[in-house]
């Protein structure tokens, strides 16, 4: 049988400041997309349905002072931004993969969870609001 301990020891606070930098969802999306080639901020910002022009610049900038992504400017008029995985960022590309599997493998049962607990939850909400309308008849 595996191993299954997860010990960071001394590397826990590291590994919290990185995966802050680059485990968000948008910046987990656009990897997804890269990884399939260059593109630009506006075929990102169509790609990625949902995201804000914010959101995207703000991602994308952390990728890039991690290093994870390049940002080439091309010298058009008016001005083009292109954007590319770095040798580092493609060495997240297969974890991701991974968490995309586990995410498309465990959907189903995510969800169930889901609902089961927002099930519950509701009910301890309404026994409570039951119980003040009670103490306060």
């Amino acid at each position: 049988m595996a191993d299954k301990t997860c010990t960071l020891g001394e590397s826990a606070e590291l590994v919290r400041l990185i995966l802050d930098q680059i485990a968000d969802k948008w910046s987990i999306l656009i990897m997804a997309s890269l990884c399939r080639g260059p593109m630009r901020f506006n075929s990102l910002k169509r790609e990625l349905e949902g995201v804000t022009q914010k959101s995207l610049t703000q991602a994308l900038r952390r990728l890039e002072r991690s290093g994870i992504v390049a940002r080439r400017v091309i010298p058009v008029s008016p001005v083009a931004v292109e954007y590319s995985v770095t040798p580092l960022g493609e060495t997240l590309i297969e974890p991701f993969q991974a968490l995309f599997q586990w995410a498309s493998v465990h959907k189903d049962r995510v969800e169930a969870a889901q609902k089961a607990f927002d099930g519950e939850t509701d009910g301890q909400q309404a026994a409570k609001t039951t119980i003040k309308l009670r103490l306060a008849s």
